[in-house]
């Protein structure tokens, strides 16, 4: 069921507590999410967004309690992508002449995903739509993150339908920022953006300086998945800001995967080094093929240096490993220092591809690298120490 945001508008959402993987396998959601649709009654009414498909038939059944569907008389699509816009079919096919608000890019998309010609109103920013006592005001968001992206902003209750931006991946009934854990709220956050967002970076700030530009009050930002910030929205807006711009914390993250065990003892070592240099930083050790990859991508944004290790596989790397900066080189890590190891029997070629790879992936590589022979002895560990210590003496 919904409830009230304010007087004029209500959350008709879906909470999805057992949701564990999205975007196919690509992201964790270890405490579920929401897909967050919003209804407008004023003089006008007005569906923001809808939910993913296998929650459509419950979706509009709710809907149904909530307004006679033949009342709504404008459907706004933020976003085309099927988390939002999967019970259009469902609830279009009850309503087929309503109009659909959406980006030229959002209708491309809708038509493509669901193969209907619905009544499209396409739109770019500056257009408004005049409901009542408020108006809507669009706002393009182009590659936050697809190209269809938009915002919308509701004059009068001062409320930025955010779409994508500003979210979460949490499921809460208390659906408000001041009522959860604020520490499991950033956690999500940050790892929203670090996975989602940081290859759109630049896009971020943009836009987020041309919506502050027009100077608009904003009391509640809410956005398509997750939490509803009503105290202080603003906050997400700056933590934003601050992680679009190069983010990094004091912290060093090791990413490794070991056959024998010989490149853990090189991690563990090579950390101990880096210790003795700087006691105030943060070093996190995991190992990809035990570690949840977006968990590690986002310490890898949050941190200032990583390193990579890998045992010499086949000529090659640990595929955990080799997974891992496939996905960093595409997400675009910027101003983050690096460094590879890895333990070998007789070819070796484990750390020159690492280094080939960090390269790839825009890390300042700050060495050749280590690597050593087979389980690693007493002067092997020692040269580790030394190593690590080095690695941070170069930060």
């Amino acid at each position: 069921m919904g409830f009230k945001i304010t007087d004029k508008v209500t959350w008709v959402g879906k909470i999805d507590w057992e949701l564990r993987r999205f975007h196919g396998d690509e992201y964790s959601t270890h405490r579920g999410s929401s897909y967050n649709s919003y209804l407008i009654k004023d003089k006008k009414n007005v569906l923001i967004d809808t939910v993913w498909a296998p929650f459509a038939k419950e979706f509009v059944e709710n809907l149904k309690k909530e307004i006679d569907l033949n009342k709504i008389d404008y459907i706004i699509a933020n976003h085309s992508e099927v988390d939002h816009s999967g019970a259009l079919p469902l609830l279009l096919a009850e309503i087929p002449n309503t109009p659909v608000y959406c980006t030229a890019n959002g209708a491309k998309i809708l038509k493509a995903h669901y193969h209907e010609d619905w009544n499209f109103v396409t739109v770019k920013t500056g257009d408004t739509l005049d409901i009542g006592d408020s108006k809507l005001t669009f706002v393009e968001a182009r590659m936050l993150h697809w190209p269809d992206s938009m915002f919308t902003y509701m004059s009068g209750e001062s409320i930025l339908f955010s779409n994508d931006a500003f979210g979460q991946h949490y499921a809460s009934e208390l659906m408000y920022n001041d009522l959860v854990d604020n520490a499991e709220l950033y956690q999500e956050a940050i790892k929203y953006y670090a996975n989602i967002l940081t290859p759109f970076s630049t896009f971020v700030t943009k836009k987020i300086e041309e919506v502050l530009s027009f100077n608009l009050p904003v009391n509640i930002i809410a956005p398509s998945h997750g939490i509803i910030w009503r105290d202080n929205p603003v906050q997400i807006i700056q933590k934003y800001m601050d992680w679009a711009k190069d983010y990094q914390e004091n912290q060093i993250v090791i990413v490794y995967d070991t056959m024998w065990n010989g490149t853990r003892r090189m991690a563990e070592a090579i950390a101990k080094g880096i210790r003795s240099v700087d006691k105030d930083v943060a070093v996190k050790l995991f190992n990809a093929a035990h570690s949840d990859k977006n968990d590690v991508i986002t310490e890898i944004f949050k941190s200032k240096a990583v390193l990579f290790g890998s045992s010499t596989v086949n000529k090659s790397i640990m595929h955990a490993v080799g997974g891992m900066l496939d996905m960093v080189k595409g997400l675009g890590f910027r101003n983050k220092k690096a460094a590879a190891f890895g333990s070998y029997g007789w070819s070796g070629e484990s750390v020159a591809i690492l280094n080939e790879k960090l390269k790839a992936a825009k890390f300042e590589v700050v060495n050749d690298g280590i690597k050593e022979l087979w389980n690693p002895d007493k002067d092997a560990i020692n040269r580790c120490v030394q190593f690590g210590a080095d690695f941070a003496a170069k930060l």
